[in-house]
């Protein structure tokens, strides 16, 4: 069989699979706190005991207690996410993994042996840091090492490791959301990633960050390993490429790599708002990141639980493993369908931009279906409006903008435009989380009757944004 010059080898897919880890891990204590909350908080329990380890069965909070442990990951995760251009740009990608993974290590194992509520609350903002890192260099250093042709396929992988970090968190507390083996959720992810520190040395660093760098006989050996390729100049036209340009000129490419001073320095985020050339590639990044988090999409699974609960009474904790596994099933197909290759029908290759429009317009029916269905009582059609809203989220909304940012960004700046992109999409995030109570409760004018309006104002966001996000990105 003759070898492709446009796919992975197996090494490569194990590359894939080792950054994928920092992107499941933020999945994965999104929902971390989640199942075992009642049982960490002492909720039944108040008085807690020593276990065999030695430790306090709970740590006796109040509910605005354990909402305060809960947010310092966003907290975290925003100062991950301002400083991670620095270290993907001095240490490389692969540096950068490594200091998201010992992050996870140090905050997860922390959290695990916690016995009081200071440790807790320390411990969970490392794991924070670790994912705005994580959450930073995973897209650009898929995009980096991902064969041209599924580039698109493979950046997608983030957002499936993210709702698979999610739907086996979940399950996991089903089982261990007891006083003595709630700890165990915290221990598997200190393992995972202490794993992960163990293989990086097996890992190569990114042929595209090593051409900048000017190391070239590392750039070769890492392109060697990572794809089937019929001569050098296959390779070098798969790892020289830069975003942006829809043609690369080998010859020109490799005078550059001769001498990477004539390359572009790289951005700082202050630079960004300076320089012209960068302004459409900001707008597009920072905008796709507002129709991700001012879509709502926190606040809406935060409370499908109780609203699908009403209509199946003690079925929360199923109904919310069943939420993630419908967020799961709906992230499979943009890997098969974002890509816009002219091998396989037109059905089969929507590509960015369809996917996107067709996301958010089914996410927008969603939310005006959500806030009809409260305001008027019909609880079915609540309940799976929300669950339409997480399919329509996942197949366009969720995954895309995490294609997009090394995509339409310059090489050069590629690191700085990814590090405000998901800076951004943290304050959202907190923000949302934040005044949706009090913002539902002042829409309603203390009438129950009205909690649905806030989700109308969720529909207008999306839609402004992605009329915005649209008018620049060109697909």
């Amino acid at each position: 069989m003759a070898e492709n010059p446009h796919a992975f080898t197996a090494y490569g897919w194990i590359c894939c699979l080792w950054i994928l880890v920092v992107s499941f891990q933020y999945g994965y204590h999104i929902s971390a706190l989640n199942q075992i909350q009642d049982v960490l908080t002492c909720k039944g329990n108040p008085t807690p005991v020593i276990s065999a380890l030695a430790l306090p069965t709970c740590i006796p909070m109040s509910d605005a207690t354990f909402s305060v442990v809960t947010s310092v990951y966003t907290i975290g995760g925003l100062l991950g996410s301002l400083v991670a251009n620095v270290v993907m740009d001095r240490w490389g990608r692969k540096g950068a993994v490594r200091a998201s993974s010992a992050m996870y290590v140090l905050g997860a194992a922390l959290m695990a042996v916690s016995g009081s509520l200071l440790p807790l609350i320390i411990g969970r903002t490392l794991v924070g840091v670790g994912a705005g890192f994580g959450l930073c260099v995973g897209p650009i250093f898929l995009s980096e090492i991902a064969p041209t042709k599924i580039q698109g396929a493979v950046g997608v992988l983030t957002q499936f490791a993210i709702v698979i970090g999610i739907m086996i968190t979940q399950a996991m507390g089903l089982q261990l959301a007891t006083p003595d083996h709630w700890r165990v959720v915290l221990v598997f992810s200190a393992a995972l990633s202490a794993v992960q520190l163990l293989l990086s040395p097996a890992i190569i660093e990114s042929p595209v960050w090593l051409h900048r760098r000017g190391l070239l006989q590392e750039k070769a050996a890492a392109s060697r390993k990572l794809w089937f390729a019929q001569t050098a100049k296959d390779v070098d036209l798969d790892t020289s490429r830069e975003p942006l340009l829809s043609d690369v000129d080998v010859e020109n490419d490799d005078a550059r790599a001769q001498d990477p001073e004539e390359h572009h320095a790289a951005v700082s985020l202050p630079q960004l708002f300076t320089a012209a050339e960068l302004r459409k590639p900001l707008i597009i990044v920072c905008f796709s990141m507002l129709c991700q988090q001012l879509s709502g999409v926190n606040a809406v699974l935060y409370y499908s639980n109780n609203i699908l609960a009403k209509a199946l009474p003690d079925a929360g904790p199923f109904i919310s493993l069943g939420i993630t596994i419908v967020n799961v099933i709906m992230t499979f197909p943009p890997i098969f369908l974002i890509e816009a290759s002219t091998n396989t029908p037109s059905i089969f290759r929507l590509g960015r931009k369809t996917l996107l429009a067709l996301s958010a317009s089914g996410a927008f029916l969603s939310l005006v279906g959500v806030g009809f269905g409260l305001d008027s009582g019909l609880v079915a059609l609540a309940s799976i409006t929300i669950l339409t809203f997480v399919a329509s989220f996942a197949i366009g909304i969720g995954p895309v903008p995490f294609v997009m940012i090394p995509e339409v960004s310059p090489l050069h700046a590629v690191s700085a435009l990814s590090s405000m992109g998901l800076s951004l999409n943290w304050v959202a995030n907190f923000l949302v989380g934040l005044v949706f109570l009090p913002l539902r409760d002042l829409l309603a004018h203390g009438d129950s009757t009205k909690e649905g309006r806030i989700f109308y104002l969720f529909a207008t966001l999306l839609g402004v944004c992605t009329l915005v996000l649209f008018k620049f990105y060109r697909g």
